[in-house]
């Protein structure tokens, strides 16, 4: 019995930390991870035909919201736009997001002005956590942007319905990648000020 059970344990715990990619001092071992996914992170224009899965998009979602928010406002609101009529109108509508023509969906990043009066900034970084947890799981997703520009983001109101209190920050198409893309290096020393300019 307490050979079985020892095998047992065993068992469970090398699936744990097989599970949470711990190494064996238990710590989670993904830093590497994530700092190659920030870098392998493209803004991809060209979609397969082929929906996103409702996990995915609940994945997503999920990782807009663990973004940092200035007092934990959390100002954010998502719509998420699946109809194929919508997305083909927002793209001959909105100047800089003719590729929602091919996206199976997007997400409309909000805010709630009556919230926070810095709500743009706050929803900034859920839609960046957008844009690398798509990279994460295979799809491709572009920032398209609708703040601060009215009539963008009226266009965004016009077919998202959200109300007067609710703002747009972005669109963001998402969808699979129809062609290989390769992240640019952004990288640049002159950039770097160190103590002082």
């Amino acid at each position: 019995m307490t050979k079985i059970v020892f095998i047992v344990s065993t068992l469970i715990l090398s699936f744990m930390m097989t599970a949470c990619n711990c190494d064996n001092n238990g710590s989670k071992g993904r830093k590497q991870d994530a700092m190659e996914n920030i870098f392998a992170r493209k803004s991809v224009r060209k979609y397969l035909p082929k929906p996103v899965e409702q996990e995915k998009t609940e994945l997503l979602l999920k990782a807009g919201m663990a973004a940092p928010t200035g007092k934990n406002t959390q100002p954010w609101e998502f719509v998420v736009v699946t109809d194929r009529a919508v997305l083909d109108s927002m793209a001959a509508a909105l100047p800089y997001a003719k590729m929602l023509k091919e996206a199976p969906m997007a997400i409309v990043v909000c805010g709630d002005v009556t919230k926070s009066s810095y709500w743009y900034i706050d929803c900034s970084a859920a839609a960046e956590n957008i844009l690398l947890a798509a990279e994460a799981l295979g799809l491709g997703a572009v920032w398209t942007a609708t703040y601060p520009y009215e009539d963008r983001m009226e266009i965004a109101k016009k077919y998202t319905g959200h109300p007067d209190h609710i703002a747009s920050l972005c669109v963001i198409p998402v969808g699979y990648p129809a062609v290989p893309h390769t992240p640019k290096d952004k990288w640049d020393a002159s950039k770097v000020h160190t103590g002082k300019w």
